[in-house]
């Protein structure tokens, strides 16, 4: 299947304060140079927020872990979960087609979403709150036919039943998840023939439908202020500390506590990695060199180059080792970059009016033309 971005986009993207600290923390996972591993679980959280990937979303995420825009638009577009166009923004329903489902009555469900949704998948209700699409077995097939709204199953479905659905969550419900049809799990539909002692004393709702219905809206999309931040790695988000006992009445009253010396001052941070290179103020007159000429150098790199004040192939063709891990450790966003891409040697070769094979190809198709 051919997956393309959305003809229409918004201008950009932003993680809101919650999100962002969150995306920072699952970088931190990774060692220094492997912050491209987090992209899955980054480019999840902007869809969360937005209800589906945009391309400023997978530019943005991108940019945070120092990818190419490529690289990441490879990962969004290979896999399924990700929604490449805009989603109802009460819910999106996938209802699966595989065998199982598809011999228990699957054509049916997908017959009330083309007519209580829209014809087609991917398409909007008339009033945007609602979507739908036919997924790929999703492993409920003892409790086919069944879709999965939200974060829940929804299993035991029938076509009468699939619209009321629809209609509960249309009115601001949102329905029991699981079995629809009396079932507790997955066992036989005629009532369970082992296991008699649990059956008498179970809960009502199995373990999974338990715990949606105790969240109470198992529809709403992930947006950074369901729980604290858990990040124990980094000292967040880990467990208080067990309070004091209270002293029994009996004992004494303990001494009453001189005031606390001040804390002695935070120590200076260490400095950054490597030695700054020498910098100008303002490219030499005739202009600055087109940077974007570098392979890994894209605008954004290129205006970020100028903040630092590098403007010309010969500045950075003189980088010792000393200046390009500092230089790598000052590229926000970019880290890495300059020795990832071999800039350095790149650069040899533009200052003295050569081609590399890329700025060659840059040149020639107009890659970063207006």
């Amino acid at each position: 299947m051919l997956r393309r971005l959305h003809p229409d986009q918004p201008d950009s993207f932003a993680f809101t304060p919650a999100n962002l600290d969150w995306a920072k923390a699952q970088i931190t996972k990774y060692p220094e140079g492997r912050q491209a591993s987090a992209i899955i679980p980054l480019l999840w959280r902007a869809q969360e927020q937005e209800g589906w990937l945009t391309r400023p979303a997978i530019e943005a995420v991108a940019d945070m872990l120092g990818m190419a825009h490529i690289r990441a638009l490879e990962v969004a577009t290979f896999y399924f979960m990700f929604q490449l166009q805009p989603v109802g923004s009460v819910a999106h329903i996938q209802v699966c087609g595989t065998t199982s489902c598809m011999i228990c009555g699957a054509d049916d469900l997908i017959g009330v979403c083309k007519e209580r949704i829209a014809a087609r998948p991917h398409e909007l209700s008339a009033d945007g709150r609602f979507s739908w699409e036919e997924v790929e077995c999703l492993g409920a097939c003892a409790n086919a036919p069944m879709a999965q709204i939200g974060k829940d199953y929804y299993e035991d479905l029938t076509a009468a039943r699939l619209a009321e659905i629809i209609d509960e969550l249309a009115a601001g419900k949102v329905p029991v998840p699981g079995p629809q049809n009396g079932r507790y799990a997955s066992e036989p539909k005629g009532g369970a023939t082992s296991l008699a002692d649990h059956v008498a004393g179970r809960a009502a709702l199995n373990a999974s439908a338990t715990l949606a219905t105790g969240i109470g809206d198992t529809v709403k999309r992930i947006d950074g202020t369901e729980v604290p931040l858990r990040a124990p790695w980094l000292g967040k988000g880990a467990a208080p500390a067990a309070k004091p006992a209270a002293p029994k009445a009996d004992a004494p009253k303990p001494a009453a506590k001189k005031p606390a010396a001040p804390a002695p001052a935070a120590p200076a941070p260490a400095a950054a990695a490597g030695s700054k290179p020498e910098m100008l103020a303002e490219a030499r007159e005739g202009g600055a060199d087109d940077l974007k000429m570098i392979k890994g150098v894209g605008p954004k790199l290129e205006a970020l180059l100028h903040r630092l004040g590098v403007f010309h192939f010969d500045q950075i063709a003189g980088w010792t080792a000393e200046e390009i891990a500092w230089v790598d450790e000052n590229l926000e966003g970019f880290r890495g970059r300059v020795s990832r891409d071999g800039w350095v040697a790149q650069a040899r070769l533009l200052a003295t009016g050569a081609e590399t094979e890329f700025s060659r190809k840059a040149r020639k198709e107009g890659l970063y033309d207006e």
